[in-house]
């Protein structure tokens, strides 16, 4: 039985954050001085091995219960933690061969890699013989910590970017094509903004490339179910000012990622100093460096999903033993084997892992004939991402930052970055294979060859941009470059309006391009998209009944801002939401929820893949998905159908006020109030800058947005600011688990320090690591 809640409970299993500790391996000693904050600053006299030893040893402080489960999580264990819940990812985690695969690249890295790994492992491990109280998590699960092993930080990084990008486009559209046939199914993607905003060149705009019926016809033909079909018929915001541009007259790099909340946070803020490098940034618990958001003192980078294409499809056929796929020079064996995973209060459940040549089956059923096989850049060959941290944190500038980050492919990245000499840039940082533009759009055949990877885009081929004419470069998860180009990169990526927006306020005011002015560009509410809505509205005949025409004049009076304590964002929502609920019921694509396409975890919703398409369908005026009706009949509709709820509407920054969850909330509801922290009203949604999204079809509060928030004053590095949205503790007792959380609530930052004399005199707690 665990114990009973109580603070008290908490506090017994916070770990001792100063005095001495003996810290095995180390050759020789690191200090790690904490900040009023609780972020730890490492400090080690050695060489890099005793730095990321003690970063191993510092994160399993702090996140140890985090770095296990999303360990767990990675190699198809978390059912045992969490039960039945868990066990569909857990099942599709085994599939895709995330342990085999992780292992398979630790083999394969170069020996500094791989000191590096095995430094931070045997520092989780020493940490774990410490003698240090177990987080409260163990103790609620009668569960001990298993050690740790280089290989590890592999399946937890790789985990953390899991199929993020175009699979679900491709699935959805798979899904769709039946109900809405091939003349439709290509605008089933996201919304383009009426003109994509391109990254490279920066502010270059352009169409998007539409499908290609003809080039598409051999996929349509090929899943199951389509062969009558008439076949003629989804972020984060960065960007860097230079210096001619900037309020300081340095390099500004500044923005958030947006992710799903997780408790505790993908990030932890920290900083690690040793004879080789010293660096401040965001860390990720479980694996060693900076991967994503730091500088070294000279060059500081970020990132942002480029939403570049590193998934393909392939419909499989099988003969009648299903142990066989048909290939373009005959049939070919498939890999078959067993598995199963252990499930918390359930049965163990058994299941088949079915491989082709182009990877396992993710959907359908091989016996049936057909099933569709995932190639991944992230599981189907060799990747020295690995190899990259180590360089990085060393570069003394731009382009050697773009250069250390040569094979980095576990996912694709926008890395902007700036130097203390002055520069800007921006690379795409990616592995993408070379295949036909027509892989983008739906799974393709697997019999053929024709859609089969032919090599990889060279890195010096990827889009780049170093210090444009403009001095400004922004990404949003918004399109790479014009389609026009020799390789194919992209088919699905989110709408330009973040883009936009954060490019208009750079360009509009000089006070915007400094440290204070990235706070406030954090902080835009303004949606482009809800303009559009405000537009078609106004032209809209005022409805009969009284309650639309006063909603509708409601919104007519508003400003477009989903600001925290207005009522208006919240009736705008109410009738996006009725609008999107029109399109679903008169497409017929809501039948399709929990079909098998679908059904791959975590799962594809027709609203939410509808909620994004609305807005290029109404601007464009089109009606194919409304089954003969217009757009100022489906609004008006909408309009009568969310007059009733946006007629009593609290502000919308309590009807978006984030539930912040732990993950062993659900199963033990008596700790709940204890381990979830509490959130604040929040302003902003999908398309703002602000970026704190819902689920179209869920209610409205936020279950993304920016895990944090960041501002690099290049070469004035104690004029940079950071913030994470709940704090920088994973342990719920901690002084530290949500502190952080009403200045994120706030959208403003705290001091990012680096000075090493300005960390020692303000520190709160220091601990000695020695050598044992």
């Amino acid at each position: 039985m665990p114990p009973s809640p109580g603070p008290e409970a908490l506090r017994a299993a916070l770990p001792t954050l100063d005095g001495r500790l003996s810290l095995p391996g180390l050759a020789a000693p690191v200090t790690v001085m904490r900040d009023r904050w609780g972020i730890p600053h490492i400090r080690a006299a050695g060489d890099m091995r005793d730095g990321f030893r003690a970063q191993g040893f510092v994160h399993a402080q702090d996140r140890l219960f985090q770095m296990e489960l999303n360990r767990r999580r990675a190699l198809g264990r978390a059912a045992e933690w969490l039960g039945a819940a868990a066990a569909e990812g857990d099942i599709l985690a085994r599939r895709l061969g995330v342990e085999a695969a992780s292992r398979r690249d630790f083999a394969a890295l170069g020996p500094q890699a791989r000191m590096m790994l095995d430094a931070y492992a045997a520092g989780v491990n020493a940490f774990l013989d410490s003698g240090a109280p177990l987080a409260v998590e163990y103790t609620l699960l009668a569960a001990e910590p298993e050690p740790w092993e280089g290989w590890h930080c592999i399946a937890v990084m790789r985990r953390l970017g899991l199929l993020m990008g175009s699979v679900w486009f491709k699935l959805w559209r798979a899904a769709a094509l039946p109900l809405v046939g091939a003349a439709v199914v290509g605008k089933l993607r996201y919304d383009d903004g009426g003109q994509d905003l391109l990254l490279v060149p920066p502010g270059a705009e352009a169409k998007r490339l539409a499908a290609d019926l003809e080039a598409l016809r051999p996929a349509i033909l090929a899943l199951p179910g389509t062969e009558e079909v008439d076949a003629t018929g989804g972020g984060s915001n960065n960007w860097a000012v230079a210096p001619a541009q900037s309020a300081t007259g340095r390099p500004v790099v500044a923005g958030d990622p947006h992710r799903v909340f997780e408790i505790p946070n993908m990030y932890a803020q920290g900083h690690l100093a040793c004879a080789d490098f010293d660096v401040v940034g965001l860390t990720v618990p479980g694996v060693p460096g900076f991967p994503h958001f730091a500088h070294n003192g000279r060059v500081a980078y970020c990132v942002t999903h480029a939403f570049v294409d590193i998934h393909d499809l392939y419909v499989e056929r099988f003969d009648a033993t299903a142990e066989n796929t048909q290939g373009p020079d005959g049939w070919r064996p498939v890999t078959r084997r067993q598995d199963s995973i252990a499930i918390r209060g359930a049965a163990p459940r058994g299941f088949e892992v079915v491989e082709t040549i182009h990877g396992p089956i993710i959907a359908g059923d091989p016996a049936s004939g057909t099933a569709l096989a995932l190639r991944s850049v992230q599981f189907a060959e060799t990747d020295l991402s690995f190899d990259c941290l180590p360089r990085m944190l060393v570069a003394p500038d731009v382009e050697a930052l773009f250069e250390a980050t040569r094979g980095w492919g576990l996912i694709d990245h926008n890395l902007v970055a700036g130097d203390t000499a002055g520069h800007i840039g921006h690379q795409i940082r990616a592995m993408v294979p070379r295949r036909p533009r027509s892989n983008g759009w739906l799974p393709v055949p697997g019999w053929t060859g024709a859609h089969d990877w032919q090599g990889w885009i060279g890195h010096e081929e990827m889009p780049r941009v170093m210090d444009p004419v403009g001095g400004l470069i922004v990404t949003a998860n918004n399109r790479v470059t014009a389609d026009d180009g020799p390789d194919y990169l992209c088919t699905d990526c989110h709408p330009p309006y973040r883009a936009q927006r954060v490019l208009a306020r750079l360009r509009g005011a000089a006070e915007a391009r400094g440290v204070e002015g990235a706070a406030s560009i954090h902080a835009d509410t303004l949606s482009l998209n809800a303009l559009l809505f405000r537009d078609r509205l106004a032209a809209l005949p005022a409805p009969a009944d009284p309650a639309a025409e006063a909603l509708r004049q409601r919104l007519l009076d508003w400003d477009a801002r989903m600001e925290a304590g207005a009522s208006a964002p919240g009736a705008y929502v109410a009738f996006r939401r009725a609008l999107t609920a029109i399109l679903v019921e008169r497409s017929g694509l809501g039948a399709l929820a929990g079909t098998p396409l679908l059904a791959v975890p975590p799962g594809v919703p027709p609203a939410n893949q509808l909620w994004w398409t609305l807005p290029t369908l109404l601007r464009d005026d089109d009606t194919c998905l409304l089954a003969g009706a217009t757009w100022a009949e489906a609004m008006t509709e909408a309009l009568l159908r969310a007059a009733p709820e946006a007629a009593s509407l609290r502000p919308w920054g309590e009807l978006h006020r984030p539930k912040l969850s732990h993950p062993l909330s659900a199963l033990f509801p008596d700790w709940a109030g204890l381990l979830d922290p509490v959130a604040l009203p929040i302003g902003g949604d999908m398309d703002t800058v602000l970026a704190t999204g819902f689920m179209a079809a869920t209610p409205n509060a936020a279950s993304y947005g920016a895990l944090a928030r960041y501002a690099f004053d290049v070469g004035d590095w104690e004029n940079s600011r950071w913030s994470v949205f709940h704090g920088t503790s994973g342990h719920p007792g901690s002084p530290h688990y949500a502190d952080q959380h009403p200045v994120w609530a706030g959208t403003a930052m705290v001091p990012m320090l680096y000075g090493w004399e300005g960390i020692s005199a303000g520190a709160c707690w220091v601990q000695e690591l020695a050598p044992a």
